[in-house]
C-alpha cells in the first residue's frame, strides 16, 4: 500500500468510519492513483434517442397504489448551500409562505399517508454538517417518524486529498476542511452500513424513490411506481428534456455494450465540451431522482463484496472553499445516477420539467417563491398550469448571489413572474411591492441605489440611472 492511500484510510479509521466506506473510498483513491481521469469520452458512448413518457402512464395508477406498502421515501439532503452564503443546511431556507424545504416535505408525506392511508416511510440522507439542524427543525413533527425507522441516517465523509501527491489535506486551523461529502453515490454504502436495507427489506419495503431534498417536484407519483412494478425494473431515473439552461449539465447516454449510463460534467474531456453541450444529439438530462428495487440492490452489493463500481468523479477544489488562494484538492465523489449502468434491467422516463425544480441558486429562488410556481393544497410547489417551464432567471452576483443580498433587494417578495420568460438583472436593484415582469426583460442599473416603484408593470428591457 503506498504512502497517500495508507494516510487517507488511517485518518478514516481515526475518524470511526465504517469499513465499507474506507473500501469503497480506496477503490476510487486507487483508480485515480492509477492514472484513471473519471473521463468518459463520446467515442465510448451513444445517444439515447427516446424515452417513455411519464405523462402517458395511467394505466399504471392501480398497481401504484397497490405497491405503496412497499415503498420508503429517501431525500438527500447533505447540502450546506454555500454558493448562497449559507452555512446551515440549505433545506432550512424559508421556500414559500415560511416553509422551509423541510417543512414542505414532512407535510407532502402526512398528506400522502392522509389520502393513501399508508405509512409511507420517510428518511433523510444528512451530512455531518447538516444532520443535527435536520433533526431539530423536523421535531415539531412528532408523527413523521416511522415505528422502527430512523427519521435520519448519515452520509460518510472522506479525506480531501492534495493535488499534488495525493496526501490527504489538512488545515490546521480548520480542520472541518480536511473532509468532504463523497457525493450522493454514497446512499447505497450508507444504507448497508447504517443497517437501514435490511431493515427495510424485513419490513417489506422493496422499493425506494430517492431525491434532493431542494428539488421541489420530486414527489411520489403513483404511475411511475405502477410502471416499474409491471415492467420489472430494478433501477428507474427520471430524466426530462435538456434547454439551453441545460447544457452544462450531466445528461443520459448508452454505453457501447447498450446500458444506460450517466455523464456528468466533470467527466467530460477537455476538447468534448462542444459536443457536451449538444442538446439535440444527448436529449435527456438526469433529473437526479430515482426509483430503485431494493432486493436487486441487495443482490448487487452481494456480488461486488459492498463496493458499488461507481464511476469515480474527479472534482478539483480549494481545501477552503471561500478562500481562492488555499491549497489545491481534489474530491472524490460518485453520483447516484451512475449506479443505472450496474443494474442489469435498468430503465429511464421522461417526465416533464414541473418534476424537476430545484434550488441550487438565488435565481432559482426567486422562481419558486414568485407567481410562476403555486403551493397546493398537499404542501407541493409545482409551477403554474400556465406554464410549462421555469423563467430563465440571471441575477446578478455582485448584488444578489448570497441569499442576505437577495432579501435586502426583495424586502416584500418576488416579483410577479407568471408572465415573465427571462429575467436578467445587471446591477444593484430594490424591487418594492406588487411588481410585474411580462416577457423577455433585462433591467440595468450603473446606481448603488436604483428601484422600481411599487406596483409597477415591465414588458420591456429598462436602463435605471
Amino acid at each position: 500500500m503506498n504512502e497517500s492511500l495508507e494516510r487517507c484510510l488511517s485518518a478514516m479509521r481515526g475518524e470511526g468510519l465504517p469499513e465499507l466506506a474506507i473500501r469503497t473510498f480506496s477503490l476510487h483513491l486507487e483508480r485515480l492513483q492509477g492514472g484513471e481521469s473519471g473521463k468518459l469520452s463520446g467515442h465510448e458512448i451513444d445517444a439515447v434517442a427516446d424515452l417513455p413518457d411519464a405523462t402517458a402512464l395511467s394505466r399504471y395508477h392501480e398497481t401504484g397504489v397497490t405497491a405503496l406498502d412497499q415503498v420508503a421515501l429517501i431525500k438527500v439532503n447533505g447540502g450546506l448551500g454555500t454558493s448562497m452564503g449559507l452555512e446551515r443546511a440549505k433545506s432550512l431556507l424559508p421556500v414559500r409562505d415560511g416553509l422551509n424545504f423541510l417543512d414542505l416535505i414532512a407535510r407532502q408525506v402526512l398528506a400522502l399517508r392522509r389520502t393513501s392511508r399508508s405509512a409511507v416511510p420517510i428518511l433523510f440522507m444528512n451530512s455531518f454538517r447538516t444532520d443535527d439542524d435536520t433533526l431539530n427543525a423536523l421535531s415539531p413533527y412528532p408523527d413523521l417518524a416511522t415505528d422502527g425507522l430512523p427519521l435520519g441516517f448519515l452520509q460518510h465523509k472522506v479525506p480531501k486529498i492534495l493535488f499534488k501527491g495525493h496526501l490527504p489535506a489538512h488545515d490546521a486551523a480548520n480542520p472541518e476542511f480536511d473532509w468532504c461529502p463523497p457525493g450522493h453515490g454514497d446512499v447505497y454504502t450508507a444504507l448497508v452500513t447504517s443497517g437501514l436495507l435490511d431493515n427495510l427489506l424485513e419490513k417489506g419495503i422493496n422499493y425506494v424513490f430517492i431525491s434532493n431534498a431542494d428539488n421541489l417536484g420530486a414527489v411520489f407519483d403513483a404511475e411511475i411506481l405502477g410502471y416499474m412494478v409491471e415492467n420489472d425494473i430494478d433501477f428507474l431515473m427520471e430524466a426530462a428534456d435538456r434547454t439551453d439552461a441545460d447544457r452544462k449539465g450531466g445528461y443520459l447516454c448508452r454505453l457501447k455494450n447498450g446500458r444506460l449510463a450517466l455523464r456528468e460534467s466533470a467527466q467530460c474531456p477537455s476538447d468534448e465540451h462542444v459536443e457536451f453541450q449538444n442538446i439535440e444529439l444527448y436529449r435527456y438530462f438526469n433529473t437526479n431522482t430515482i426509483w430503485v428495487h431494493l432486493p436487486s440492490l441487495k443482490r448487487l452489493l452481494d456480488e461486488t463484496q459492498g463496493v458499488l463500481p461507481l464511476s469515480t468523479i474527479v472534482n478539483h477544489k480549494t481545501l477552503d472553499p471561500r478562500d481562492a488562494g488555499s491549497a489545491p484538492v481534489i474530491h472524490l465523489e460518485t453520483a447516484m445516477g451512475s449506479a443505472i449502468s450496474l443494474f442489469p434491467k435498468a430503465a429511464a422516463i421522461r417526465v416533464p420539467r414541473q418534476r424537476f425544480s430545484p434550488v441550487k441558486t438565488t435565481n432559482d429562488l426567486l422562481g419558486v417563491r414568485s407567481d410562476a410556481f403555486e403551493l397546493t393544497g398537499d404542501f407541493q410547489v409545482r409551477m403554474h398550469p400556465s406554464r410549462f417551464e421555469p423563467p430563465a432567471i440571471e441575477l446578478d452576483p455582485k448584488y444578489y448571489k448570497t441569499i442576505d443580498d437577495f432579501d435586502r433587494r426583495f424586502p416584500d417578495g418576488a416579483p410577479s413572474l407568471r408572465r415573465c420568460s427571462s429575467l436578467k438583472i445587471d446591477g444593484d436593484v430594490l424591487f418594492e411591492s406588487g411588481v410585474t415582469i411580462i416577457g423577455d426583460v433585462t433591467i440595468r442599473s450603473s446606481s448603488p441605489s436604483s428601484r422600481i416603484a411599487a406596483n409597477t408593470e415591465i414588458d420591456s428591457d429598462v436602463t435605471l440611472d
